[in-house]
């Protein structure tokens, strides 16, 4: 082995020469079989120089080398990293490379994918490629972060291979790409030339090696610009360890250690499936003895940074620790036009869902404003950009940030356009400031609410906004309660709510409520009003008499807190009433609501939309309480004040609409309330779209009246036809989907078939059961529905036993002197042959 000053391995962009014969190669003579010949560009005199005076000036004279033999290597590949695993990116490279038609590959992805790994695997296995057809002449390995790192390992191979003239790095490189061109006099050269970690696609202009047919080339690059397309270069983009490579990565590592499949599988999924955290990870827990369980319990402690969880010594000959591996790129992009911008708005993205943040979100005018404010000082400009930052520049920040691989920007899927893996946006957070991180967070929240349409016609926007909102409200801390509770976290529940997430609501305003009592205190306005929500969906969840004692215990405190006379105080006042109402007691609610409507019109006047909703609730109690007539009257009236003061499209007009053709309805215009909700059903439509749950609503209420006019088998058809919509709109599991079911059952009771409805009924019964509860009014409903299908089925002894079963509960839950507590008795009655049903408590009117 001979030896001639190889200096650092890592000089020269990593372009240190191995020479590794397997034969004579074409013009170069014989060598020894197996002789390796190590050298490097070290300094210029290493090579050969004679010393001669010029104009008394001392000149070193270079004399070329004479050309290595074939096989040939520059550049040392990276060795294999520990558990190195085979995947699908190494088969798509390796296909591809296999051919002659492809001759450029690029691998694409962000830092810690394994890139380079990939590379070297390519490489080392094309090297050692004995076969007839495979095989290389020349392998050059170039690390090239900078285009002085490519220009430095062309020419070492330059001299090296074509008796480049060593003193003249740029003419050196050029001479070896010329060398590299197929020539029809010369000798084929199989040739692989891998650019390792192009941190610039203009670094190599005029750098790219020559297309040929014995010649390919590899790139490596968390770069996705479009100029390193085309060309008939083909791009694989490497992504992160699937989780069974994940788990295969953790238990090969940590061989010997007891740790479960399940827990190396939640670290894997802690630390995102990226294989750089699982190497480092790895690394951590062997250096330190730590069990997974306590690695996972770091990570998820919000008071270290991932730095503390990266070990002392890297593995594998890592450059950086995880906490900086994306740090040069964020200072690359941010460099990009709009110049500033890139790393705000990553600021903005790190705080938001990894899974998928609307483009709207970030586009929208808090954010740009945010942006504007905190804009980067780049190079040697003392003031920023004074033009704000637009829309397009937005969008523009996120294909720099997406051109470096920090995040993916996807501008066409409109609800998840933007992703950025968990720890890039970890390490982002980690780098801010408290200052930093709470307006930051307020900023992203603002965002939110602005995006947030306020009729969710669009259910998998919804779904995003929530998911970013809840993802926001994990990472922001403190932030979202100073100076008050942020409006994104009510409406994370109210849109729960709305969709017929009911108890997920609930259980949202419960948390809330725990978390806004601690950060601002009991009797602060907003712990208020969280209690007010928490009441609301209790009662909607079920619990109605749970939610009036709330109610109540709330009333008595925004009077103590805010006084009488106060909208909140108001509010709570209608809220009791509703409550007391829905528990069985419609007069006293009516009687309540009166009290109500006297310090609404006193405090607020005529005019103000909460005096029109407490009107509309009068009305709706006072026809609850027995006086159908005089609530279609009410509302008659209400909807000309609602028309005038909301607007003929406003949502509350198109709810008194609906709540007229009711109560026209029940005061026997079945024919008119038909008719009125086909045409709000026109309406609901254009202003709502078709999906909206008020739109499955009115096509539900529409079936009803169409059925109550007289054509049950035609109504039991549309009920069938909505309750297509529902599944498709809502899913199987909506409350609305199963009111739909539970009404289909009763229309085709209706038009004869019992059995038919008794199957409907023990289908409904078994959703309501896992969704709702047993003790859920709905679902005790539907048993009772259920019971009074078998016996006109035919089945009267099943029957009793039903109804038997359904008071025992009913007593349970309602108490003895509900009026559903009073039905059921008087079924039970019925279905033993005691005593003819009573037409004050007649089954019908549950369904």
């Amino acid at each position: 082995m001979t030896v001639k000053n190889t200096g650092d391995a890592e000089t020269a962009g990593g372009a240190t020469a191995v020479t590794g014969y397997r034969g004579p190669a074409p013009g170069t003579g014989n060598a020894p079989h197996g002789s390796v010949h190590i050298s490097g560009t070290g300094d210029a005199t290493a090579i050969g120089a004679g010393a001669i005076a010029v104009s008394g000036v001392l000149t070193v004279q270079r004399v070329p080398q004479e050309p290595a033999p074939w096989p040939h290597q520059v550049g040392v590949i990276p060795p294999v990293a520990r558990s190195y695993q085979h995947r699908a990116e190494t088969d798509r490279l390796h296909a591809a490379g296999a051919g002659t038609t492809v001759l450029t590959q690029l691998l694409t992805g962000m830092g810690g994918v394994g890139k380079t790994q990939l590379a070297a695997d390519y490489a080392r296995t094309a090297w050692n490629d004995t076969g007839p057809a495979g095989g290389l002449d020349v392998l050059v390995w170039i690390t090239a972060g900078a285009r002085s790192s490519v220009v430095d390992g062309y020419a070492q191979a330059g001299v090296e291979l074509c008796r480049a003239d060593p003193g003249d790095a740029e003419q050196a490189a050029r001479a070896f790409l010329a060398w590299l061109t197929p020539k029809a006099s010369a000798a084929p050269c199989r040739w692989l030339i891998v650019l390792d970690d192009v941190a610039d696609p203009t670094d190599l202009n005029g750098l790219w090696p020559p297309d040929s047919p014995h010649g390919r080339t590899l790139v490596t690059t968390r770069r996705r610009d479009a100029a390193l397309a085309g060309h008939g270069r083909r791009t694989i983009e490497v992504g992160l360890f699937t989780a069974a490579e994940a788990l295969t990565y953790l238990t090969t590592s940590l061989t010997g250690r007891g740790e479960s499949a399940d827990e190396l599988t939640a670290l894997a999924d802690d630390l995102g499936h990226l294989p750089l955290a699982l190497a480092q990870a790895a690394a951590y827990l062997i250096d330190t003895g730590d069990t997974v369980a306590d690695y996972r319990r770091l990570l998820a402690d919000r008071t270290t940074t991932l730095a503390d969880a990266t070990p002392d010594a890297l593995p594998d000959e890592q450059a950086l620790p995880l906490a900086a591996a994306w740090s040069l790129s964020i200072d690359r992009a941010d460099t990009l036009r709009p110049a500033g911008v890139a790393r705000s708005m990553l600021h903005l993205a790190a705080l938001l869902d990894a899974n998928g943040i609307p483009q709207d979100v970030l586009t929208r005018a808090p954010a740009l404003a945010h942006l504007t404010a905190h804009r980067t000082h780049i190079g040697t400009d003392t003031e920023p950009a004074e033009d704000p930052v637009t829309v397009r520049d937005a969008v523009r920040a996120l294909s720099a940030l997406h051109r470096l691989s920090l995040l993916d920007h996807d501008r066409h899927a409109d609800h998840r356009a933007v992703r950025v893996h968990q720890l890039i946006q970890r390490t982002t957070r980690d780098t801010l400031t408290p200052h930093q991180h709470d307006i930051t967070a307020r900023a992203a929240a603002d965002a939110l609410i602005a995006a947030w349409p306020t009729i969710e016609r669009d259910t998998a926007l919804a779904q995003s906004l929530r998911a970013n909102a809840t993802a926001l409200a994990g990472h922001a801390g403190q932030a979202l309660y100073r100076p008050d509770t942020h409006a994104v976290l009510y409406r994370i529940g109210r849109s729960l709510g709305e969709t017929g997430q009911v108890t997920a609501a609930r259980n949202h305003f419960q948390h809330l409520t725990e978390t806004t009592r601690h950060h601002l205190g009991e009797d602060h306005p907003h712990t208020l009003n969280t209690r007010n929500n928490l009441a609301t969906w209790r009662g909607m969840a079920g619990d109605v008499a749970g939610a009036a004692a709330a109610c109540a215990d709330l009333l008595a405190d925004r009077v103590r807190v805010l006084g009488p006379d106060h909208p909140g105080t108001l509010s709570t006042r209608n809220n009791l009433a509703v409550w007391r109402g829905r528990a069985g007691d419609a007069a006293g609610a009516a009687a309540a609501f009166a009290d109500v409507l006297e310090h609404m019109l006193r405090v607020l006047g005529p005019d103000h939309p909460d005096t029109l909703i407490i009107r509309g609730n009068l009305a709706t109690w006072r026809g609850e309480a027995g006086d159908a007539a005089g609530a279609a009257a009410a509302f008659a009236d209400l909807l000309k004040h609602t028309m005038r003061v909301l607007g003929s499209d406003h949502p509350d007009t198109l709810t008194t609409r609906s709540n007229l053709a009711t109560w026209r309805g029940g005061a026997g215009d079945a024919a008119g309330a038909a008719a009125a909700f086909a045409d709000l059903l026109t309406d609901r439509v254009r202003v709502l779209g078709p999906d909206h749950p008020d739109t499955l609503t009115t096509r539900n209420n529409l079936a009803t009246w169409r059925g109550r006019a007289g054509d049950a088998a035609g109504a039991a058809a549309a009920f069938a036809d909505v309750l297509e919509h529902m599944l498709r709109v809502l899913g199987p599991d909506h409350p609305h989907t199963l009111t739909t079911l539970k009404t289909l059952a009763a229309w085709r009771r209706e038009a004869g078939d019992a059995a038919g409805a008794a199957a409907a009924c023990a289908d409904l019964l078994k959703h309501m059961m896992r969704v709702l509860g047993p003790d859920h009014p709905d679902t005790l409903t539907t048993r009772n529905n259920l019971a009074v299908s078998r016996r006109e089925a035919g089945d009267v002894a099943g029957a009793a036993a039903a109804f038997a079963d359904l008071l025992a509960d009913r007593v349970r839950v309602l108490g003895p002197d509900h009026p559903d507590t009073l039905i059921t008795r008087n079924n039970l009655a019925v279905s033993r042959g005691e005593a003819e049903k009573s037409p004050e408590l007649s089954d019908e009117d549950r369904w």
